[in-house]
């Protein structure tokens, strides 16, 4: 099943173009991170998606309908603003919005996901005193109140601290081992690396990288810097051996020092070293992490 597919879709404003020919499909039960600097599009994009806006071309298609009205009971939304009504408290914004969607819940369902974001202590304060913080809680309790299929999550830990986003990362990893499937922007690289299965990155309305951390890092990947303790420092014929597999070696008492196109390359000189009676310890490889993939992005 696909749990989001958008087919060629633009957003423009006069000359402008926030969204441009966006082809994006992502199967139920993933946890799809969706980066890109400010500016690129991202808000747009979540926008359309639920109907705050209307696209200037294309398709979407959410739980595979294309009519968003005949299944909102079904969809969970954290847009990139929230607002509460200031006299009224956690408690009563649950049940409040619960009906909305014609799924009143009772006072326990209510506590039961004001604990899972960490609000049972503010449960009854006027959310008017709330910090910006415990808003971006109830804004992720009013999305998951109703058990949704799908979850659309709009900076879902900015502005909390970090004990908070680590709670919220948690119960954004058990919704989904649960079966939801969760789609979410995020300015938080490491939060993105640690718990998305796939993500995509958007420059200037374009999805200009797309698939998993592993397939990115290994498109980005020109060599892999290789460093690997051995036994003892080979003798200059093994280390000749050795640089005719991957060119200038560096020999530094038991540690060698090279560079690898792939993983054969390492596995090549790990057996020409264990055929030769030096051992191999201990392997490090330096490879690029999400943030050097998103700034060549």
């Amino acid at each position: 099943m696909i749990a989001i597919s958008v087919r060629n879709l633009t957003k423009s404003y006069g000359r402008s173009i926030a969204v441009d020919s966006v082809n994006l499909h992502i199967k139920k039960g993933e946890l799809y991170g969706f980066l890109g600097r400010n500016g690129a599009g991202k808000s747009t994009f979540i926008n359309m998606l639920t109907g705050i806006i209307q696209p200037t071309t294309g398709e979407i298609s959410l739980l595979e309908s294309k009519n968003t009205n005949t299944i909102l009971k079904r969809i969970g939304v954290l847009p990139d603003y929230t607002t509460f009504y200031e006299s009224m408290t956690a408690l009563q914004h649950l049940s409040y919005f619960s009906s909305l969607q014609g799924a009143r819940k009772s006072k326990l369902e209510c506590l039961t996901v004001l604990e899972k974001v960490g609000l049972i202590p503010h449960v009854a304060v006027k959310v008017g005193k709330y910090s910006f913080g415990m808003k971006k809680k109830l804004g992720i309790a009013q999305a998951i109140i109703n058990e949704p299929d799908l979850l659309i999550l709009d900076e879902p830990t900015s502005g909390v601290d970090a004990e908070s986003a680590i709670h919220i990362q948690r119960l954004l990893l058990d919704l989904n081992k649960n079966g939801t499937t969760i789609f979410m922007t995020s300015h938080n690289l490491d939060e993105v690396e640690k718990i998305c299965t796939r993500l995509a990155i958007m420059k200037d309305g374009l999805i200009v990288n797309e698939g998993t951390l592993n397939e990115l890092k290994k498109k980005y990947t020109e060599s892999l810097e290789v460093s690997m303790a051995v036994s003892k420092r080979p003798p200059s014929q093994l280390l000749m051996a050795v640089a005719s597999i991957t060119g200038p070696t560096d020999a530094i008492e038991s540690v060698l020092n090279f560079k690898a196109t792939n993983d054969e390359m390492i596995q090549r000189v790990v057996r020409l070293l264990v055929n030769n009676e030096i051992g191999v310890h201990r392997i490090s490889v330096n490879q690029p992490d999400l943030e050097d993939i998103f700034l060549k992005g």
